[in-house]
């Protein structure tokens, strides 16, 4: 089994895309980043270059699916391997309205032998790492021992890693929004999880907004997820992988990692891409830092344009002081 990397980025819907991946890539080399969620049967009736693309420079990178059939998941499994993803996640978190009428995302809490079907096709599909995300409980199903079976059953089918949300979600009455902050954080649970199981591999999700919360859990588990701190606040990640990984840091700073998304936004753009899908991923990238007003208003002027050249983005750091 591959070794878990102690270190990850959540797959967040109109988040994680490519240009932000290669974005965090300037940033951090060795955290394992996600993709957004892909529907299965979309994946397989869709224009699956496009959901499947990524540029190397992303390893470690994973696919995550979201589905309830294991035949199609098995197909997208196979699919993610020959286009040389490292990891195949299920998605068993999602809370969506959307995600709800097809049954799946966190519905799939409460048929664990469901999701264990489809972690053994997708395994029996492909030899790379088929792992889960998913939430401590949903409305009612929230008790410890829930949680519990659902790893039991999943686990017997062959998989090691869990990426645990230590939230539950609510189905009536909450937005998919409202599910990542209003119901309670149960570290303890997943702390829990860890001590009684402790050939899985676990790793913790919700609310870790720093490195030193980072370091903190994973005296009691083996892997941390961030998730929107990420997005907010890219540079976050900035010595990750000395602190983690035992690597050197890449050792660009703000500007730097902004020439370089320069050159990969006019590699882009030859491809037929436009600039506003690259630079607003980047509108987060001096946070705290003066002058970073008038960098994200630049880019909100000028890279939204029709035909708006990378050069914009360099354009942009002139106007932060010292930069």
């Amino acid at each position: 089994m591959t070794p878990i990397p102690p270190l990850s980025v959540a797959p967040m819907m109109e988040r994680t895309d490519r240009h932000f991946r290669v974005l965090l890539r300037q940033i951090t080399r060795r955290t394992l980043l996600y993709t957004e969620m892909v529907v299965g049967h979309a994946l397989i009736r869709g224009d699956a270059a496009r959901l499947l693309g990524f540029s190397e420079i992303e390893h470690p990178i994973a696919l995550q699916l979201g589905g309830d059939d294991p035949q199609v998941l098995a197909r997208c499994a196979r699919m993610a391997e020959e286009r040389g993803y490292d990891e195949v996640n299920l998605n068993v978190g999602c809370p969506s309205d959307r995600v709800q009428s097809g049954r799946f995302g966190v519905c799939l809490m409460g048929r664990p032998e469901v999701v264990a079907a489809c972690v053994a096709a997708m395994k029996a599909a492909c030899s790379i790492e088929v792992t889960v995300k998913h939430r401590i409980g949903f409305d009612d199903h929230d008790r410890y021992e829930d949680m519990l079976r659902f790893v039991d059953v999943v686990a017997e089918a062959g998989c090691r890693r869990f990426s645990v949300h230590a939230r539950k979600a609510w189905l009536q009455g909450l937005s998919p929004k409202q599910n990542r902050n209003v119901p309670p954080l149960r570290y303890q649970d997943v702390y829990r999880l860890k001590r009684e199981r402790p050939d899985l591999d676990v790793e913790i999700n919700g609310g870790i907004t720093s490195l030193e919360q980072t370091e903190a859990h994973l005296e009691r588990v083996d892997a941390v997820m961030i998730g929107r701190a990420a997005y907010d606040d890219p540079m976050l990640f900035a010595t990750a992988d000395s602190r983690f990984f035992g690597a050197e840091d890449p050792g660009l700073d703000r500007a730097e990692v902004v020439a370089a998304m320069a050159t990969y936004a006019s590699e882009r753009l030859s491809e037929g891409d436009q600039l506003r899908h690259i630079a607003r991923h980047l509108q987060s990238l001096f946070h705290g830092v003066p002058g970073a007003r008038k960098f994200r208003r630049h880019l909100a002027e000028q890279a939204f344009k029709r035909d708006a050249p990378a050069s914009v983005l360099t354009d942009a750091v002139g106007l932060i002081p010292g930069a």
